[in-house]
């Protein structure tokens, strides 16, 4: 859709499971998790929906691409190994490698705009937290301290600070920001009901999300990135998540 709501169209059009779409950086493409030879994989398609090819074919579960910024690779998560770790791979699919390799439940990556960094969600502490490690998988560290779960890491374009969900003790989640190194952190949202899946504006003015605030059903909304200016995108009877916007090309 475009950036006020407008021009909704549906680009897969299967019986099965679609989902976590990821843009290219260059916006020509779109990666996403599907289910549709049975098990979850990942598949690529142009911006318009045409042009599918699979990329991972695996038994197991693959899912949450992520693009690197020099679009060259992508990182997703899965369980093909026993349990859901962060794996990388080539853009056309080739060279599949864990990054990860830990005991933990690990998904979710997000590539810092510089390429260095892989932001992902690991429940190696307990219970869901941000970590960041090197691209190569090296010297993970953890961003968050939360007695809740905090997942789904999104990064501002200048890389300065990352986006995320956060559980509240009510039992809702928040949209939360905080700098790249995990300190000064913020709610953003603040309300009695959820809200989850942030995504940066590419001139960082801006924040996609959905949000429950309408009844409970599952909307997409936008806000400025201080959290101010709350405004709903889609109005449909469906449930409506997983925004991610796309770039500036």
């Amino acid at each position: 859709m475009q950036t006020d709501g407008s021009g909704q169209r549906n680009l897969t059009r299967n019986p099965a499971n679609d989902d976590r779409g990821a843009w290219s950086p260059d916006g020509k493409q779109i990666a996403f998790a599907s289910d549709r030879a049975g098990n979850a994989n990942i598949y690529v398609m142009n911006a318009d929906g045409t042009g599918l090819r699979q990329l991972t074919n695996d038994a197991a579960v693959d899912s949450t691409p992520s693009w690197s910024p020099d679009g060259k690779e992508i990182a997703f998560a899965s369980n093909r190994d026993g349990n859901l770790e962060i794996y990388v791979m080539d853009a056309f699919g080739g060279n599949q490698r864990n990054l990860t390799r830990s005991p933990a439940a690990e998904a979710f990556p997000a590539w810092s705009p510089d390429g260095t960094l892989i932001a992902f969600t690991s429940d190696r502490s307990g219970n869901d937290d941000i970590y960041v490690m090197a691209a190569d998988g090296s010297g993970p560290r953890q961003l968050t301290h939360g007695s809740g779960n905090e997942s789904g890491a999104a990064w501002s374009p200048d890389g300065s600070k990352i986006a995320f969900e956060a559980a509240q003790p009510s039992g809702t989640y928040d949209i939360y920001v905080m700098n790249a190194d995990g300190t000064g952190q913020s709610n953003l949202t603040s309300t009695a009901t959820n809200e989850g899946q942030p995504s940066w504006a590419p001139d960082g003015k801006q924040i996609v999300f959905w949000s429950e605030s309408n009844g409970g059903k599952a909307d997409i909304y936008v806000m400025n990135a201080d959290g101010t200016g709350s405004r709903r995108l889609t109005t449909s009877v469906a449930i409506d998540n997983q925004p991610r916007w796309a770039p500036a090309v």
